[in-house]
């Protein structure tokens, strides 16, 4: 549990520019111990038109999957977490930078 906790505490979600991600699909991942994330996300116009769940393993945090439509209304990854599900949107979101910045970066 310690395990956990230091690395969801670890866990610094950044925005990205998305005028720096090409239009296509990106899959990102995040892990923390017991909760992991990845995720799909199109880009097209220098906007996120879709984000696809691949894999959540959440133990009680399936509400934080909410974060993902305010990531999409609000195009930026700097959104509240889901009020009870704190650790999950930290790690989805995380899995979406993930994405993008290898979007972004071509790896």
């Amino acid at each position: 549990l310690q395990r956990y906790r230091a690395a969801v505490e670890a866990l610094r979600v950044q925005d990205v520019d998305l005028a720096t991600v090409p239009d296509g699909a990106y899959v990102g991942s995040q892990d923390a111990v017991l909760v992991a994330a990845e995720v799909r996300v199109t880009v097209a116009d220098g906007a996120i038109r879709r984000i696809e769940i691949l894999r959540h393993e959440n133990g009680r945090g399936k509400p934080a999957e909410a974060v993902l439509d305010r990531v999409i209304a609000a195009q930026s990854l700097r959104v509240d977490a889901v009020s009870g599900a704190t650790s999950s949107s930290k790690v989805l979101l995380k899995a979406v930078e993930n994405a993008l910045r290898g979007a972004a970066t071509g790896l």
